[in-house]
């Protein structure tokens, strides 16, 4: 009857610029679907040059290394009798698309260009791409030669149309027009389109997964069909960590799930689905049904093959299934370990070196180093000899085969207290503790000597020797002496990044980790050119009540139990003299705030948009319980001060792991001025007139509003 089709979807580990390994990973995909029965393989946007090129895709090298790669696509016999949707960059009368190439069998079928472009957040294509903007409108696209050779043709279709097979009707959307409020599945499912299909590179963010499978899910709920997305995953030379969940959905339920978090290259979805199925879900949706009948159509480009086979009727299709969701502590265990594990076998390094403090922030980072360290000994298990290969070149055997994390941990992992004079022996020995417990070799040393003779340079050419408030010292004296022990901390830490290995008889270097959280960074709650300044920096996109949860789970899940001590001590950046041998530097009395209330400071102020005074309004009515008008004044204000006298750090932050969505990179996603005017008169004062029109009743403050 020809009424089931077989599909596949795939998650690939696709990395900018890198044409051969991404041409490789394509035709494993291909492969794999192919051998598993699928007419019809959906990768990735951009899959073929990888997503994250940026500026690259200025250069005329990265189109022409673009189609020499569909060109070896389109030669392969591996290709052949199954439909190719691959992503690719193309120049169309001297304008950039973001564009699906859709072909068969040595010839091209349509390449349909992007028509919402991703441009918030951590996005910038309509830097690089221009939208299609002629809705249900193709044009001719003159091949390049080295792809009329191939297919012998001289143009193809290029434009907003859809497919139509012998069987069924497939139309594509990329990524963002999915999340488009007119998206254009919407208006495909009412022409007939039964197979709708996503290709995306949509990255992680902590407790952002639901939202995407819950749009899959109701693109088809409504209108019916079969919905497939592609995704990209891994770490692909920034930031972001794309994090793969390839899915099919059919008439808004689930019938394939693809890993979140996988050390897999390669990762392909196939599913057998009944087009009955969708055809009978719409017959019965009767507002459907008339919209249809006044739908617009969308140009067909006719395809002579077919998704499904004549005898098809014994053939047992995908049932529905639950969607499992990662709880956010896990999401932290996986997410920052896969992107790890990426960016240190393609930078080619021997490993990581961590400044342990003993404190929560580099406690959690080194959980996440030995989470990535499970990772790859499990996927070693399994069978992944991609891992394999590149774990033995890690630590340089060609015969290691990982097993153990905790040796594995000892081979890849160096971690390194820095104590002074103003350390205590209980961060020492919990930093101790816990590098036991995973594994890592641990170096102790002490900073006092390279602190004294620094400071022995300034007070021999100044004649003076400044000192610790505790001892008299002024504000301005205290805050030096505590940054000169931090940056001497940077530069050590470094340098045994760099000789290390070496005076162990091993080759390579390290990269230095670094373990600032994203509270600390939006307010600027950190030394600049410190033990902050690394290489790379897992954890600076979480927040600190979000790591006291991954602390937890990492005490439950790997019995790490020197992480019990460490939850229950106070933050303490450990800077200033001890009282009787004991810490009276706390960090939440450093900030004048706790962190609890940075996150909230952090939300409002990008992901709600709220500069001083909206954020005062919205604060007095969340903290009326707790705070009066005036108090919440004090408080905003001061935020505000300290975040913007402090903004300047934010240009020099480590790369850090994007995981919130209040994030202060000031890379690219929270774009502000690093030179503020720090009182903010203008703000503040209309803060002032709105407090001062506050009356109490009772204890409660009311506005009094005049009847004149």
């Amino acid at each position: 009857m020809g009424r089931t089709v077989t599909v596949a979807t795939c998650a690939l580990n696709q990395w900018a610029l890198d044409f051969e390994g991404n041409l490789e990973r394509i035709f494993r995909s291909i492969d794999i679907a192919k051998s598993r029965g699928a007419r019809y393989r959906l990768g990735p946007e951009l899959e073929i040059c990888g997503y994250g090129c940026s500026d690259h895709y200025y250069e005329s090298d990265t189109l022409l290394h673009s189609f020499q790669v569909l060109a070896e696509l389109l030669e392969s016999p591996a290709t052949q009798d199954i439909i190719c949707d691959v992503g690719m960059p193309v120049l169309h009368r001297n304008v950039r698309y973001n564009c699906r190439v859709i072909f068969l069998n040595k010839k091209i079928l349509l390449i349909r260009p992007k028509i919402s472009l991703a441009n918030a957040g951590n996005y910038r294509e309509l830097r690089w791409f221009t939208p299609w903007n002629k809705a249900r409108h193709v044009e001719e696209y003159f091949l390049p030669r080295i792809i009329q050779e191939v297919t012998g043709q001289e143009t193809v279709p290029f434009g907003d149309a859809v497919l139509a097979t012998k069987d069924t009707c497939l139309g594509a959307e990329i990524c963002e027009e999915l999340w488009a409020p007119n998206s254009p599945h919407i208006e495909m499912g009412l022409d007939g389109v039964e197979i709708f299909t996503n290709s995306s590179g949509s990255h992680h963010v902590l407790r952002k997964a639901h939202t995407r499978v819950d749009l899959v899910n109701s693109a088809t709920a409504k209108n019916g069909g079969i919905y497939i997305l592609a995704n990209q995953k891994g770490c692909d030379g920034d930031r972001l960590y794309y994090d793969g969940c390839a899915m099919i959905s059919v008439n808004g339920e689930t019938v394939a799930q693809g890993s979140q978090f996988s050390l897999d290259d390669v990762e392909v979805l196939v599913a057998t689905l009944d087009l009955e199925d969708v055809r009978s879900y719409r017959a019965e949706i009767s507002s459907r049904n008339l919209a249809a009948s006044k739908a617009n159509p969308y140009p067909r480009v006719k395809v002579n093959f077919a998704l499904s086979c004549s005898d098809d009727v014994a053939v047992p299709t995908c049932m529905p299934i639950e969607w499992r969701h990662h709880s956010p502590e896990e999401e932290i265990s996986l997410g920052p370990a896969c992107w790890l594990w990426d960016y240190l076998r393609r930078s080619k390094q021997a490993g990581f070196l961590l400044p342990l403090s003993g404190g929560i922030d580099s406690s959690a980072t080194a959980c996440i180093v030995y989470s990535m360290c499970h990772q790859v000994c499990l996927a070693v298990k399994n069978g992944n000899a991609d891992v394999l290969a590149d774990a033995r070149k890690i630590v340089n055997d060609e015969t290691y085969i990982p097993e153990d994390p905790r040796e594995f941990c000892k081979r890849i992992f160096t971690t390194c207290y820095m104590a002074s004079e103003n350390s205590s022996q209980d961060t020492c020995n919990r930093a101790k503790l816990l590098a036991e417990q995973i594994g890592s070799y641990h170096i102790n040393l002490n900073i006092d000597a390279a602190v004294k003779a620094i400071m022995g340079i300034f007070s021999m050419v100044t004649g003076r020797t400044p000192r610790f408030s505790a001892y008299g010292g002024s504000g301005r004296e205290n805050l030096a002496l505590q940054n000169v022990q931090a940056r001497i901390r940077m530069v050590l830490a470094y340098l045994f990044a760099q000789l290390t290995l070496w005076t162990r008889g091993m080759p390579g270097g390290l990269l230095v980790l670094g373990s600032a959280n994203v509270d600390e960074s939006l307010r600027g709650y950190l030394t600049k050119y410190d033990c902050s300044s690394a290489d790379i920096n897992p954890i600076g996109g979480i927040s600190k009540t979000d790591l006291k949860n991954f602390i937890q789970y990492c005490i439950e899940n790997f019995q790490l139990t020197a992480l019990s001590s460490i939850m229950s001590a106070p933050p303490t950046a450990e800077l200033e003299p001890l009282v009787d041998g004991q810490v009276a530097q706390t960090d939440e009395a450093d900030m004048g705030m706790t962190y609890k209330e940075l996150s909230i400071y952090g939300k409002l102020r990008k992901i709600a948009k709220a500069g001083p005074y909206s954020m005062f309004c919205k604060l007095i009515n969340m903290w009326k319980e707790i705070c009066t008008p005036r108090e919440v004044a004090s408080k905003v204000k001061h935020f505000f001060r300290m975040y913007s006298i402090n903004r300047h750090k934010m240009t020099t932050l480590t790369p850090s792991y994007h995981a919130e969505n209040y994030s202060p990179d000031d890379n690219r996603f929270d774009l502000r001025p690093f030179l503020y005017n720090t009182t903010w008169s203008w703000q503040f004062r209309c803060i002032d007139k709105e407090v001062n029109g506050f009356h109490f009743l009772y204890g409660f403050p009311f506005k009094a509003f005049s009847m004149e």
